[in-house]
């Protein structure tokens, strides 16, 4: 075996003043080889972005300590370094790509610049050259159109787009260590599958050495060559990849490989009338140019979309990043401009202001990705559940606490903890917030944006298993948009497949999955199940 590039013995981190300081990872140790993928598995929680945040000491300053342990980069030890010597280190040596690219790229800057810079700091590349490898670099990753992307500013990318552009941006000075931290949670299976092999690709190039952060097992048996089990801290089991799946060690190792997504779609009562009609959908947007800036040409988000949804029912719309399936949702909600039919319950939405679309509000409601960004962090969960009731409602503050109190412990969640922060609970729990906040409202349609993409399969296995309860019981219809067609194929009754903005196939789920028509849903199917 080859001498290990990263080295961790015992590490034990807490957090809190030193009076009061909680540990919350118990004598880590983990070691790394050159050319190597480790993958760190485990729930939300248990310990695995602060062991890896720990390698660049990227833990908050003040409020985290390093209460034992040791970690070795290529003889250098790293909890002994100094500010200086760690700038050089960061970035340029050891890559990280981040979870959630839109808290990690600056909304102020292009894409390039920061491209840019990250090759000036680290490389002293001059600017002409190093635009050059930027637009490689994106390229690389799958962006399109890279030569017109590198001008754009990270609100202006969709979720995947950005994923990729932090790939690039861990990439792009060809570390020894890449730490990646769930680098594609946000991305459908194609992409991702064009990323992993891309990761592969650049490991036997470079002999570049991998920390794989995951949640999503499938991916671990593809990419990685030993895996770490962590559970509350610990770390349960370590182990080659495959002796670990075939003959897991450790009862939780177990429970996380039993907790794909399982399952049929809850039975639909009895045939109604379509709760949702949508005809002849578009949203085109205008690019304009020249200097009375005249409408030169259209990005075709979505075209002809077509969508008949009845009560009980559950659609699946499934494709790659940037093929319309958010903006679809987004339109059907009024939230962004269209042209087009969309009928709820026999009345035509457009055409309808602000104010007469009030009472659809609170009767089609939303559920988003990224739970984090979608909660208030500056409102208690109690203020972000009641929210919608202050607004579509007359009640005193007694029903709403008395609602907000019953609606928590339909999604399982503890109502005593309601004037807490959306910052003091796991990601499960933020989803499960974002889904009594809709549920409280008694809608009959919620849109389901990627609501279990960024969850690790068994706070993902629980969130599905509620979704299902809650629509067996009040006859929801959902539109759910996913990337996971394992998801789809648990929760949902029919599936629409879209690419670049138009459907290429669709029908009954099941049929859908087990006889694909269409090349590109084949490539869908057939790399879900790998």
């Amino acid at each position: 075996m080859t001498h290990p590039i990263l080295t961790m013995e015992n590490l034990s981190v807490g957090f809190g003043r030193q009076a009061n300081i909680e540990q919350v990872t118990h004598q880590v140790s983990l070691s790394i080889c050159k050319g190597e993928t480790l993958a760190l598995v485990g729930e939300s929680g248990s310990g695995k972005s602060v062991t890896a945040n720990s390698i660049l000491k990227l833990l908050p300053k003040g409020s985290a300590h390093y209460l034992e342990g040791k970690i070795t980069f290529d003889d250098i030890d790293i909890l002994q370094c100094s500010e200086r010597q760690l700038r050089g280190i960061r970035g340029g040596r050891i890559g990280m790509i981040f979870q959630e690219p839109m808290v990690s790229l600056n909304p102020l800057h292009k894409i390039g610049k920061q491209l840019v810079e990250t090759l000036s700091i680290h490389r002293g590349v001059r600017q002409s050259k190093a635009e050059t490898i930027a637009i490689e670099w994106l390229e690389k990753v799958g962006i399109r159109h890279p030569s017109v992307k590198i001008n754009a500013y990270p609100h202006e990318l969709s979720g995947g787009e950005r994923q990729r552009v932090m790939i690039a941006m861990a990439l792009i000075n060809e570390p020894e260590l890449l730490i990646a931290d769930e680098p594609t949670t946000a991305l459908d299976v194609s992409v991702q599958a064009q990323i992993l092999d891309l990761l592969k690709q650049l490991q036997q190039e470079l002999g570049m050495a991998m920390l794989f952060i995951t949640h999503d097992l499938s991916i671990v048996r593809r990419i990685a060559d030993r895996v770490a089990v962590m559970q509350e801290g610990h770390l349960v089991e370590v182990g080659e990849c495959q002796q670990v799946f075939q003959s897991p060690n450790h009862a939780y190792t177990q429970l996380l490989i039993n907790s794909d997504p399982r399952g049929t779609p809850v039975v639909v009562r009895e045939p109604s009338e379509p709760i949702l009609d949508v005809e002849q959908l578009r949203v085109w947007f205008p690019i304009t140019g020249g200097v009375f800036k005249r409408v030169v040409s259209h990005i075709k988000a979505v075209t002809d979309m077509q969508i008949s949804l009845s009560r009980g029912q559950s659609i699946g719309l499934v494709g790659e990043s940037g093929s319309g399936k958010s903006t679809t949702g987004m339109a059907i909600l009024k939230l962004v401009n269209s042209e087009g039919s969309i009928r709820y319950q026999g009345n035509e939405l457009q055409g309808l202001d602000r104010k007469a679309m009030l009472p659809y509000r609170r009767r089609m409601q939303v559920v988003f990705q990224d739970p984090f960004s979608a909660l208030n962090p500056r409102m208690s969960v109690a203020q972000v559940i009641g929210e919608g009731l202050r607004v579509h409602e007359q009640l005193s503050d007694e029903e709403i606490d008395e609602m907000i109190v019953k609606v928590m412990r339909e999604v399982d969640l503890d109502p005593d903890s309601r004037h807490r922060y959306p910052n003091e609970f796991s990601g499960g729990q933020r989803q499960r917030i974002a889904i009594a906040r809709a549920l409280i409202l008694k809608p009959e349609f919620i849109l389901l944006d990627e609501p279990t993409s960024s969850l690790d399969r068994t706070v993902q296995a629980q969130v599905l298993d509620l979704l299902k309860s809650l629509q067996q019981k009040y006859g929801l219809s959902y539109l759910f948009i996913s990337h996971d067609l394992n998801v789809v194929k648990s929760l949902c009754h029919y599936t629409i497949v879209l690419k670049q903005g138009e459907i290429v196939e669709q029908g009954e789920t099941k049929g859908l999955f087990t006889d694909p028509r269409h090349p590109y849903t084949k490539e869908l199917v057939t790399l879900s199940s790998l």
